[in-house]
């Protein structure tokens, strides 16, 4: 997939292999998009560790940025992401990018901004939060350091 505002491809196979992952459907001008905080706050706490923490940039419910500039400064900037972000691609319905379709399959597809999906490192989802739980949430920050 591609990063965001870049033209570097990721191989998520390789960036996740054997490797714990926090998948978040992101957007830049939603009221949950204060949560990029404390995403990095959970990057900067497990990337040691092994998680892999991967933001994608989401349009499916209409509040991200026109442009990936615009997107990514959001990001970036006035919240200092250094976790992988990639483009942004559709995450529900026939139009859904193939990672959301499986997520999909495996659990349950984003109904909203910054769903949260732990993935075991043998890339099963093992728990799905809505965008409601923080990132901060002490249930999920336990499942977090037991994987």
């Amino acid at each position: 997939m591609k990063q965001l505002h870049s033209s570097k491809i990721l191989n998520l196979c390789d960036l996740v292999q054997g490797r714990p992952v926090l998948l978040v459907n992101t957007a830049s001008h939603c009221g949950f998009t204060k949560q990029f905080g404390d995403l990095e706050k959970i990057h900067q706490q497990y990337k040691d560790q092994g998680l892999v923490v991967i933001g994608v940039s989401s349009d499916s419910f209409n509040q991200e940025a026109d442009d990936e500039a615009a997107a990514a400064d959001v990001c970036f900037k006035n919240f200092g992401v250094s976790f992988t972000m990639l483009a942004t691609v559709p995450v529900k319905g026939a139009e859904a990018h193939p990672l959301f379709k499986e997520v999909a399959r495996q659990d349950t597809a984003p109904k909203w901004n910054f769903y949260k999906y732990l993935v075991n490192r043998q890339g099963q989802i093992v728990d799905s939060n809505s965008s409601m739980t923080l990132p901060s949430d002490k249930a999920l920050r336990k499942l977090l350091a037991a994987e």
